[in-house]
């Protein structure tokens, strides 16, 4: 499933949004473009159950909500004594209902690798959430890493910037998580044709996978979502 992270960007109106469109119904709009989304700001604010059932009440039958876990958690709490802050975001994500999709743990860059920390966390989460990792320190890329998310059936978070991999190729499971931060192509940040047909490639490995763009800025990110959801389905 191809989606961008977030939807409410005002430089989307007049170039994926139509210039008379309320704000309101930009995620009516969105859900009638793409199957999926990934919600960013869940990060900076946790939103209160009440607004994921909203969220629910608007999307279509079939339709995924990523939700990127908050900062208490990953960059404050750093990983350390999850239990609450884990339990407080699924009471609220589960507002979704049967939209809720994967959660993202995205790891400060400053965060070094500890095994011991990421398996207690992922281990809050009960089998039936699925969760990616996108940690952002290389030393991550150990092989007890790797078990700790084949162990525990978390994805590796793929990411790019640049139109390159940032992270190791890893599947962890059988399901796949894709991040695509920035472009190298023109205009600045959009993806060219060989990097976006290159990832539709590797996508291919996984019984399914989800792909975020999260090149936000000149509506790039739908612009791209589109034209790698048609690599993808070729």
């Amino acid at each position: 499933m191809v989606g961008t992270s977030g939807w409410v960007y005002d430089d989307w109106r007049g170039d994926f949004y139509p210039p008379d469109l309320p704000r309101r119904r930009w995620l009516q709009y969105y859900a009638g473009e793409f199957g999926t989304v990934e919600v960013n700001n869940a990060f900076y604010r946790l939103p209160r159950r009440e607004v994921f059932e909203g969220w629910r009440d608007t999307l279509p039958d079939g339709f995924v909500v990523a939700v990127k876990a908050s900062r208490f958690l990953t960059h404050i709490k750093r990983l350390t004594d999850p239990a609450e802050p884990v339990a407080r975001l699924l009471g609220v994500a589960a507002g979704l209902g049967d939209r809720l999709g994967p959660v993202l743990l995205q790891l400060p860059p400053t965060l070094r690798a500890d095994a011991g920390r990421l398996e207690a966390c992922l281990a809050e989460f009960p089998r039936d959430i699925q969760v990616a990792v996108e940690p952002r320190h290389d030393s991550w890329w150990t092989d007890e890493i790797r078990r700790v998310l084949e162990r525990r059936h978390a994805a590796l978070a793929w990411a790019d910037r640049g139109s390159r991999p940032v992270t190791p190729l890893w599947q962890t499971t059988s399901w796949g998580y894709l991040r695509l931060h920035e472009g190298g192509a023109t205009p600045w940040p959009s993806y060219g044709r060989t990097a976006l047909e290159s990832w539709a490639d590797r996508l291919g490995a996984f019984d399914h996978a989800y792909a975020y763009f999260n090149n936000d800025q000149h509506g790039a990110a739908p612009r791209d979502a589109v034209a790698f959801r048609g690599y993808v389905e070729r």
